[in-house]
C-alpha cells in the first residue's frame, strides 16, 4: 500500500512583523516542500507563503479553502493529496490551526483515516496570553466569545466570574476587536472589585500590551483598545 503523506499544523504570525522573528525556521523549511495546503483566505495564505519562501512558485500551490462558507462533505476530499503520498499544510489565518481557528475537523478526518499529523511550533494568543497573566496556568477554560447581547454578556461574565471562584480556574475569552472597549466597560462594572482581569493585546507586536489589574483599578484604565486583537482573563480569588 502507498505510504500517505503528513498533514503539517503550520502556524502563522499574530500580526504583521517579520515572519521568522516570531516563527522558528523549520516552518520556512516544511513550506519549501509543500505544494497542498489547506488555508482560511487564498490571498493571505499566498503573500505568507511568498514572505517565508521567496523562492516558491505560486503558480505551483495548490490551495483549498476551509472558512464558515465550507460545507461538511467537502472536507473528507481535501486531504486527498495525503492519500496520494503528498504531504500538506494546514494553515492558519492568524496563530495556531484549530486552537480558535478553523482546522479542527480536518484533523479529526486525518486521523481517522490513520493520515499522520505533525504540529509545527508557533505563537498561540491564548497561551501567551496565560503565560504573562499571571493567573492559574494549572486550570484554566478557554470560552471562546461571549454573548453580543449586552444582558446576555454580562450574565455569562457573572457565571464566569464563579466558576473560577468556584474551581480556582483562570478564564478566557475574545471579543471582536472593534468591540472591545465596550467589552472592557462590561467587565468593570459585572465584575466584582477585587476579581483580577488581564487584557493581553497586540501579542508579539510592538504594540504589544499586557496587564493584569483588579476590576477596580481597570476602571480608570485610559488605554484605547478598539480594533486590537485582544485575550481577556479573570480570576477570582
Amino acid at each position: 500500500m502507498e505510504k500517505k503523506g503528513i498533514l503539517y499544523l503550520i502556524p502563522t504570525r499574530l500580526g504583521d512583523n517579520p515572519p521568522l522573528e516570531v516563527l522558528p525556521i523549520s516552518i520556512k523549511k516544511v513550506i519549501e516542500q509543500l505544494d497542498d495546503y489547506i488555508v482560511e483566505n487564498e490571498k493571505t495564505a499566498r503573500r505568507f507563503i511568498k514572505r517565508i519562501t521567496p523562492s516558491k512558485s505560486q503558480s505551483a500551490l495548490r490551495l483549498k479553502t476551509l472558512n464558515k462558507y465550507t460545507q461538511e462533505n467537502e472536507l473528507n476530499s481535501f486531504l486527498e493529496p495525503c492519500h496520494n503520498g503528498l504531504s500538506m499544510g494546514l494553515l492558519s489565518e492568524a496563530g495556531c490551526p484549530a486552537i480558535a481557528d478553523p482546522g479542527s475537523d480536518i484533523v479529526s478526518i486525518a486521523h481517522e483515516n490513520n493520515i499522520k499529523v505533525v504540529p509545527i511550533v508557533g505563537p498561540s494568543s491564548i497561551i501567551l496570553a496565560l503565560m504573562s497573566s499571571g493567573m492559574n496556568g494549572q486550570s484554566f477554560t478557554f470560552n471562546g466569545y461571549l454573548p453580543i447581547d449586552k444582558h446576555e454578556r454580562k450574565s455569562s461574565i457573572k457565571a464566569l466570574e464563579k466558576r473560577s471562584y468556584e474551581l480556582n480556574q483562570s478564564q478566557l475569552f475574545i471579543e471582536t476587536p472593534y468591540r472591545n472597549n465596550q467589552m472592557l466597560k462590561d467587565l468593570v462594572t459585572s465584575l466584582h472589585k477585587n476579581t483580577r482581569l488581564c487584557v493581553a493585546c497586540d501579542l508579539t507586536l510592538p504594540t504589544e500590551y499586557i496587564k493584569t489589574k483588579t476590576a477596580l483599578e481597570w476602571k480608570s484604565n485610559t488605554e484605547d483598545f478598539h480594533k486590537r486583537p485582544a485575550i481577556f482573563i479573570i480570576h477570582k480569588d
